[in-house]
């Protein structure tokens, strides 16, 4: 059973990773993309804050930022008053790109999601009545 929903996870993983590319991202932008999105408190999280949510290195996070801002998919803030945080925000064309690889897998999950589901649901009965 957790060889099967291992084989799921990447499955899906693997399908996102393809959704990503076909947006002209790498898998890692997306993710950095979502993170920004989820930690989001209206400043725009911390590049700390982001690379812990990633379980990446700062100045992995910090090239990361780089390449989206390049593409203007991100901004940038020195937080007031303490001039030495950057936040880090998603611009327009951002929250765009983001909307439509959301909606590509929306889409996956609907195809995918219930064999993942099922796939957990088992595994959990599994392991319940084993114990």
């Amino acid at each position: 059973m957790l060889a099967d929903f291992r084989y799921q996870i990447r499955r899906f993983l693997h399908v996102s990773e393809e959704i990503a590319r076909a947006e002209r991202l790498e898998p890692q932008q997306h993710q950095m993309m979502l993170a920004l999105r989820a930690l989001d408190d209206g400043a725009g999280p911390a590049i700390g804050a982001l690379a812990g949510h990633l379980f990446i290195r700062h100045n992995s996070a910090v090239g990361l930022i780089d390449r989206l801002e390049e593409r203007r998919l991100v901004k940038r803030a020195r937080a007031d008053p303490d001039r030495r945080l950057v936040r880090v925000k998603l611009t327009p064309a951002g929250k765009r790109k983001l909307h439509r690889l959301a909606r590509a897998h929306r889409t996956e999950l609907r195809s995918s999601g219930p064999r993942l589901v099922e796939t957990l649901h088992a595994l959990v009965q599994q392991r319940a009545n084993k114990a």
